[in-house]
């Protein structure tokens, strides 16, 4: 008998390589939970500062991943040390093409490797849990992940470029060599969906699916081959009920949830003027 694969990153046991990609504002608790329970190997929150006032412990009841995103060490230690025992593992975002990451100063790091090692040296100090480092292509990319290569338990490479954004086509053949001239495991990021997921999880160790789970976490199910299949947004309003999200949020998510469906414009057009959790699911009835 063919003896079955382990999945770990650091000290970290996964069931299988598909993660669910950090994204923010997507990645709520229950969004995660449900994933989770499709059959994700491993999922992410949003952006996070370590210099935030919010009391996020009842928002990581799932254990997730923590990404953080900063310019400096400053509050890193107080931060990791405040929510350690409620974290899988930390990573680290590094040249995030978002507004929010723009405005932290991030964008400038892909230069700044002396920073970027106090930075990673400091959140190795301060857990013995794993840690992660999202990058980028870019011209410094070889140099971060040597230095990486001595604080992380892995990387994830996401091979456009800042510029770039999520337009145009992410490197493969940059992300390939990134690979194989790595001494830790390497998580791809980048355009991954149900068709080619299996595949390059033949060439990279952990596979991040981002834009493909957006309302529709059952993509971890086909792919893990999970018969419990969960992609439906009564199934995520029950647990964001659980959790307490506020209607915004729960709003939101029921948008992202009608892709792929027959009469997804209609019902997003009536979704934009629900002001009540009940007249969401009404448009949800309809289906």
């Amino acid at each position: 008998m063919k003896a079955q694969k382990e999945y770990k990153i650091g000290n970290l046991k996964l069931k299988n390589p598909f993660l669910l990609a950090p994204m923010h504002e997507i990645n709520d608790i229950a969004f995660r939970s449900l994933c989770k329970k499709a059959g994700a190997g491993l999922v992410y929150t949003g952006l996070l500062s370590p210099l935030s006032k919010e009391n996020l412990k009842n928002k990581l009841k799932d254990k997730p991943a923590i990404q953080i995103f900063a310019n400096n060490k400053k509050g890193i230690k107080q931060f990791i040390k405040k929510y350690d025992k409620q974290v899988s593992l930390w990573d680290f975002n590094l040249g995030c093409p978002s507004n929010r990451a723009e405005k932290s100063g991030i964008g400038a790091f892909n230069s700044n490797t002396k920073e970027i090692e106090e930075i990673l040296k400091e959140m190795h100090s301060s857990t013995k849990k794993p840690i992660t480092i999202k990058l980028r292509k870019s011209e410094q990319t070889e140099k971060i992940i040597k230095i990486s290569e001595k604080y992380c338990s892995a990387i994830c490479i996401h091979p456009r470029t800042k510029e770039q954004g999520y337009s145009g086509e992410p490197d493969i053949n940059f992300a390939e060599k990134m690979k194989k001239n790595s001494k830790i495991p390497v998580i791809y990021s980048g355009d991954v969906n149900e068709k080619n997921a299996k595949e390059l999880v033949k060439t990279f160790d952990f596979i991040m699916i981002g834009r493909q789970a957006i309302g529709n976490p059952n993509i971890f199910a086909r792919l893990t081959k999970n018969k419990e299949i969960l992609h439906s947004f009564k199934a995520y309003l029950k647990l964001a009920k659980k959790y307490k999200l506020d209607f915004t949020q729960i709003k939101f998510q029921a948008m992202n949830f009608t892709k792929g469906k027959e009469n997804a414009r209609k019902m997003r057009r009536k979704l934009i003027y629900a002001k009540r959790i009940e007249e969401i699911i009404k448009v949800y009835e309809k289906i």
